[in-house]
């Protein structure tokens, strides 16, 4: 019997910043060459949009904005334990 090892995806982070207990990512995931910005907050808030190229900065510093306009609803760290 042979066993086959499939590398876990590893995302590098590319950009960071916070500010009034909010935090922000910016990563690529070199497997799909894809890009994603994640929101954190203080109080256990989180969400995460995958973004293309052109626009990752942009998102990067207006998160909120592009969540709002995706139509997206803030999920608790609790909510995605569970």
């Amino acid at each position: 019997m042979s066993a086959t090892v499939t590398p876990i995806a590893t995302r590098r982070e590319l950009a960071h910043r916070s500010s009034n207990g909010i935090h922000v990512y910016l990563y690529w995931s070199p497997t799909d060459d894809s890009l994603a910005v994640t929101v954190l907050d203080d109080a256990g808030e989180c969400f995460e949009l995958v973004v293309e190229p052109h626009e990752a900065m942009d998102v990067f510093e207006h998160p909120y904005a592009y969540a709002a306009f995706r139509g997206l609803r803030l999920t608790t760290l609790l909510d995605v334990a569970a």
